[in-house]
């Protein structure tokens, strides 16, 4: 039964998916800056369309050839890093204009693109091969319209078709409505299953610089993960994670290159950035002579955060830990959360509990702690989909 399940089609997953907006490889970081905020994107792809005159048979009845493949998406967080750099921050507006291939990743196999009709066990072995995102056909008879040579700035329509995309957060909630086809092991825990990654964990310290972070930021873009961060003793205090940074305006580039990463953190809480931190980051700009960025530093729109982050939200009973070594008890609690506090569960935390937390608060990753909120390692999804496919192969 579990071999049929992964035998479907990869477009069962594919129902209900928006369309991608998507980004000529032509257009400027203002460009997609610009796009993310009017649509309020997550991320928007972005397409190398070659469009050539052509007297052969791949030609269509004009003569025109579409060629046309994605090759990246760029998100807020992107945008925010690229600008945080020291040659950037001194002059914005220029930086802005760079083309939007600056921001996408030289790492090679990140975004695939599969047919409808390929196997879940297809996708899920390009996932596990280091795909981020699967990039898919949709049938869609309203939507398909003529392609032409110069494509609008935001669009939904390539090769005459629309896509969308799969994530490892769709493979594992497709796979927790079959959990049961996995038994026993959806009650194992972590430890016993060593899917406990504690090679990979990217951390700073509280006291460390902000911009100590940038690099760190774009390789949990990659990893999937986030940036831990530590106090002296190596407890988790809280995190920088890409979606944390995905819901805060461009603004906030100053802040990460002259604050710590801890006062990094109190700057983007819920509510806003502290008045006191404004100065701080405003003289900080003066005394580095980056006069052009203190206009990114705006006080009344610098943050906007998502539903996931609502300063109302509560707790799961699984463990979510706030900036705060008294919240590590494992004792199920209602209280306030902020956007720096960090996922947490433990090595004793059974695999389907996990799961259903991570997708619970629409994260990737789950920190693995000891009672005390010293850092043991991170749980993701690539690595809880490889108990999957290691599973099936025992079965066949």
């Amino acid at each position: 039964m579990a071999l049929s399940l992964l035998a479907r089609d990869v477009s069962d997953l594919c129902l209900g998916k928006p369309a991608l907006r998507s980004l000529s490889v032509c257009g400027t970081i203002a460009g997609a800056l610009s796009g993310l905020k009017r649509f309020g994107e997550p991320f928007l792809s972005v397409w190398n369309c070659d469009h050539r005159y052509r007297s052969s048979v791949r030609s269509n009845v004009n003569g025109d050839v579409d060629e046309c493949r994605c090759i990246g998406k760029v998100s807020l967080v992107d945008v925010i890093c690229f600008l945080s750099k020291e040659e950037n921050l001194k002059n914005p507006s220029t930086a802005l204009q760079e083309p939007v291939s600056v921001l996408i990743p030289k790492v090679h196999g990140l975004l695939r693109h599969l047919e409808p009709h390929a196997s879940l066990l297809e996708a899920i072995d390009l996932i596990l091969a280091g795909a981020q995102i699967l990039v898919i056909p949709i049938h869609n008879p309203f939507s398909r319209k003529k392609q032409t040579h110069k494509p609008p700035s935001i669009s939904t329509v390539h090769n005459n078709r629309e896509y969308c995309c799969l994530t490892h957060e769709d493979i594992v909630r497709y796979l927790l409505n079959f959990i049961g086809l996995f038994s026993p092991i959806s009650s194992y825990t972590i430890e016993s299953l060593a899917i406990i990654d504690a090679e990979s964990v990217l951390a700073v310290y509280c006291h460390d610089p902000a911009s100590s972070v940038l690099p760190l930021i774009s390789e949990s873009l990659v990893k999937q993960t986030s940036v831990a961060i530590l106090d002296l003793g190596r407890k988790l205090i809280g995190e920088i994670s890409p979606m944390m940074l995905n819901s805060c305006d461009e603004s906030v580039a100053a802040a990460i290159a002259t604050l710590t990463a801890g006062d990094f953190m109190a700057y983007i809480d819920c509510g806003g950035p502290p008045e006191d931190l404004v100065r701080l980051v405003k003289k900080r700009l003066q005394d580095g002579n980056f006069e052009a960025a203190i206009e990114l530093v705006d006080y009344k729109s610098g943050i906007s955060l998502p539903s996931t982050y609502s300063c109302s939200s509560s707790d799961e009973e699984f463990g979510n830990a706030r900036s705060n070594s008294a919240k590590f008890s494992g004792n199920s609690m209602r209280v306030v959360r902020s956007p720096a506090d960090p996922i947490v569960c433990y090595p004793w935390s059974s695999l389907v509990a996990v799961m259903i937390q991570a997708l619970s608060h629409r994260v990737s990753y789950v920190w693995v702690v000891k009672e005390d909120g010293t850092l043991v390692g991170v749980v993701t999804f690539a690595g809880i989909i490889q108990v999957f496919r290691d599973r099936l192969k025992s079965m066949s």
